[in-house]
């Protein structure tokens, strides 16, 4: 029994925690789509907008180029 509410408990933690991290649209002022895993972070130092592309790598973009920023819902 201790372990079935031990294994509800750890699947239901990940379940939350998963849907904490929504994906988020660039629109970007040329037309342009971007679909991000996570929210992405503005570098205020250099005014640029970091972010995880759908394959999972890096990028960024300057926040002059983006028109608008929204989270994707589920």
């Amino acid at each position: 029994m201790k372990k079935m509410l031990l294994m509800a408990s750890v699947l239901m933690a990940g379940t939350l925690l998963a849907g904490c991290t929504n994906n988020h649209i660039l629109h970007m002022n040329d037309g342009r789509t971007l679909v991000v895993q996570g929210k992405p972070q503005v570098d205020k130092a250099t005014g640029m907008v970091l972010y995880t592309d759908e394959n999972g790598k890096q990028q960024a973009v300057n926040q002059a180029d983006i028109k608008e920023m929204s989270a994707l819902d589920k």
